[in-house]
């Protein structure tokens, strides 16, 4: 084996204990060795299986006895008992914790690379599962050989290696290792895939792990390729306000849709599921001029012809949710805040913020406002009758219709208004009110409503 890295200082390995993962250990030691790093051996016990003491005692004994004949190696291990909610899956759920786990232990022990034991078999049964749940091309690219998440590298450098070679790597060196009688658990989608289907399908096509294992190759260059042009697409369909539906529609269903989705994950972080996608898409059609999609990571807004996107993150409230609360006085209200001192001001239940600051020329000086007039401020909900004046001279008229002539959706109009005493000083979405901004004051102060997620 020769070293699936430049030489850094610590590399970890994701250690089980089981037959894959221990010759990966046992290889990695070996290179360490020779060229001068140190190995630490992470060990995530679950708890799920009634041996887990067992398995956590044997690992922790191979990497005693592996250092004592000189190998530069350590140990370390987290417990991690699920708490799993109602309908989640113990294989996912497990997964997503096994690897939180690992990157904070690889962290702590300054370990840049994690190095996992997945070889070819593993990515042909990841590549058929994700094919029977109807994944496409990033889903079936199955695992990747290298990638950087949660500022840890993590490599599979034996992916194209068969499960026959790893094998005889054990048999060779007389390693001992965990048999984790789970794998034959028909309860896990992989144990059934492997224990019933797998014979059958490489009875019948002795190739057909190489082959689905170079269809995953393919499918992570089409996934990559999907990617680039979703990011020159963003380009020529984004801005200020969001993404253009009619420029979206120009691209074609297709690359609209890669797009939708591009988007989508840049803004929340997870992907866009597919039934998600296709509500999106086939409700937005022609003669479509507001809507509003609640999904599970963000709600998406669609208004005159734009897009546009609010993230559901911790401090979201469920005013940000829908639409069936967009027009409701939001609870809180009202709220009196010190603008002119504190600068500016978290509201996380409208996730946003108002910020002030001073004017930087005549242009944003004939729209501030004094600075003594914001010492306290009062923010109230839309009662009704209010009236709001856009500019000198111009008269004023209800803040509905100055709402409708300025295009701001329902669902913006939630967010309270800014009051000091009876004037209204400030309204989200439309500015300062010209009454305000008349007012005499050497001294003055610009306002703005900045949404979470704009810095």
């Amino acid at each position: 084996m020769s070293s699936p890295v430049a030489a850094p200082a610590t590399v970890a390995v994701a250690y089980s204990g089981g037959r894959d993962s221990t010759a990966l250990l046992h290889a990695t030691v070996r290179v360490a060795r020779e060229q001068g790093y140190q190995v630490v051996a992470l060990h995530v016990h679950h708890g799920l299986q009634p041996a887990a003491d067992e398995w956590l005692s044997h690992c922790e004994e191979t990497c005693r006895r592996w250092r004592q004949r000189g190998g530069p190696i350590t140990f370390a291990h987290e417990r991690l008992p699920l708490n799993l909610g109602p309908g989640q899956s113990v294989e996912a759920e497990a997964r997503r914790a096994r690897y939180e786990a690992l990157a904070r232990m690889a962290k702590a022990h300054g370990a840049s690379v994690v190095m996992l034991a997945h070889h070819r078999g593993d990515q042909a049964e990841t590549f058929l599962l994700q094919a029977l749940r109807g994944a496409g091309v990033a889903g079936l690219a199955a695992m990747p050989r290298e990638v950087d998440r949660e500022g840890v590298r993590w490599l599979r450098p034996w992916l194209d290696r068969p499960r026959s070679q790893i094998e005889a790597y054990v048999r060779l060196h007389g390693l001992s290792y965990i048999d984790d009688t789970s794998n034959a658990d028909p309860r896990y989608a992989r144990n059934r895939l492997r224990l019933h289907a797998w014979p059958a399908l490489a009875a019948s096509f002795p190739q057909a792990e190489q082959g689905l294992a170079r269809a995953a190759a393919w499918c992570a260059e089409a996934a990559e390729c999907a990617q680039a042009l979703a990011a020159l697409d963003l380009q020529a369909v984004s801005g200020a306000e969001g993404l253009s539906r009619s420029a979206l529609v120009a691209l074609g269903p297709a690359r609209a849709r890669n797009a939708l989705r591009a988007w989508y994950r840049q803004a929340t972080g997870v992907p866009l599921p597919a039934q998600a996608l296709d509500r999106l898409w086939h409700e937005s059609g022609e003669g479509v001029s507001a809507r509003v999609w609640t999904l599970p990571a963000a709600v998406v807004r669609l208004y005159r012809d734009r897009w546009s996107l609010e993230p559901l993150h911790e401090g979201a409230s469920a005013a940000a949710s829908g639409s069936d609360r967009a027009l409701e006085p939001a609870a809180g209200l009202p709220m009196q805040v010190p603008l002119a001192a504190q600068g500016s001001v978290d509201l996380p239940q409208w996730v946003a913020r108002l910020t002030v600051s001073t004017p930087r020329d005549e242009g944003d000086k004939a729209l501030s406002v004094p600075r003594e007039l914001l010492e306290t401020v009062e923010l109230r909900p839309r009662q009704g009758g209010e009236t709001f004046q856009l500019g000198p001279g111009r008269p004023p008229r209800s803040l509905k219709k100055q709402y409708q002539a300025a295009g701001v959706p329902a669902w913006a109009r939630r967010a309270p208004l800014v009051y000091a005493g009876d004037l209204l000083v400030f309204v989200p979405g439309l500015g300062v009110d010209a009454r305000a901004a008349a007012l005499p004051g050497p001294h003055r102060l610009c306002i703005a409503w900045e949404p979470f997620g704009q810095d």
